[in-house]
């Protein structure tokens, strides 16, 4: 039971994650090209439960990262794979401006506006997974990688537009890709179903902007190339709209939606039944993915690079 609560708030923050990433997209302005540095930068983190400014270095800042990204008790590898992602947002973050407008500092401590952060949960085993990769950082033509990241895959991963419904070129380094069968995941990750009333339904997709009056349909109009739902289409008694698949999947809560890897979504007798695998948008890293590559040998670096095409890996600082 433990471990599914663990997964749900995880689901929690991934949504929350892909909120915040959405709005910034990777790009080739100057601010984001990589440097080296003479020393491990300083940051000014800005604590929203208190409204204080604290200083830390960046390795100590990413502990706390890592800690509210990932499960207690994973492979030393995992959480290595997770700092080099939390550092190249962090880096690339920082070179965008951070939270400087809103509060004269480099990041802050809410999820929504910058990374999950806990460190109160830190623990030796994620202390020497950052340690392992000190001042590493994804790159892509010299410049920092936004990189995304989900729960779990269910077996393949998407690129940005189908898994996020990204509004931007693609960018460059994103890719689908297959992966074995996961015993490692939880059953009610792999498997899982849900069920929603029309009237359930109106409430939760009024707020995004669908109103047609009493639900009477739901159907799935356009899936992408990993079979992910792009688009769907709500009929009710004043008219039909389309929405997109990740949208649909925010607004009926996706805790209870993981994906839109479905494999079925039938609307009868005023009830909308979807049944379906993986955990989150499908986009770059699978975090569970990731603990089955660290349990069978793979380097953080090589985990990092599975999910992603051309990206270089770069040490920073010492």
């Amino acid at each position: 039971m433990a471990r599914r609560n663990q997964v749900v708030v995880l689901g929690l923050v991934l949504v929350a994650i892909a909120s915040v990433v959405l709005l910034i997209s990777w790009s080739s302005d100057d601010r984001n090209i990589v440097r080296e540095l003479e020393e491990e930068p300083t940051l000014t983190v800005y604590v929203n439960e208190t409204g204080e400014i604290k200083e830390m270095k960046l390795e100590e800042y990413l502990a706390g990262v890592v800690a509210g990204e990932m499960f207690p008790d994973w492979p030393v590898e995992a959480y290595a794979a997770q700092a080099i992602f939390a550092r190249s947002f962090t880096m690339d973050f920082v070179s965008q401006g951070g939270v400087k407008d809103k509060y004269g500092a480099d990041v802050s401590t809410s999820i929504e506006e910058t990374q999950a952060y806990n460190p109160q949960a830190v623990t030796e085993e994620i202390r020497r997974g950052v340690e392992m990769t000190r001042g590493e950082v994804m790159t892509y033509g010299n410049r920092y990688v936004r990189g995304w990241f989900h729960a779990y895959s269910g077996g393949i991963t998407a690129r940005a537009k189908e898994g996020l419904d990204y509004q931007e070129e693609e960018p460059p380094f994103t890719k689908s890709v297959r992966l074995p069968d996961n015993e490692h995941v939880p059953e009610d990750v792999k498997a899982w179903q849900v069920e929603y009333s029309a009237a359930e339904l109106r409430n939760l997709l009024a707020p995004r902007g669908v109103n047609v009056g009493e639900i009477t349909g739901v159907e799935i109009t356009e899936r992408g190339p990993t079979e992910r739902i792009t688009k769907i289409l709500v009929k009710g008694t004043q008219g039909e709209q389309e929405i997109t698949g990740p949208e649909f999947r925010l607004a009926v809560d996706s805790t209870k939606m993981k994906s839109t890897l479905v494999r079925e979504f039938a609307f009868e007798n005023g009830v909308l039944r979807i049944a379906g695998t993986g955990y989150g948008h499908g986009v770059g890293l699978s975090q569970w993915d990731a603990f089955m590559l660290a349990k069978e040998g793979k380097s953080p670096e090589e985990i990092v690079q599975t999910f992603f095409e051309g990206v270089t890996i770069r040490r920073i600082y010492d």
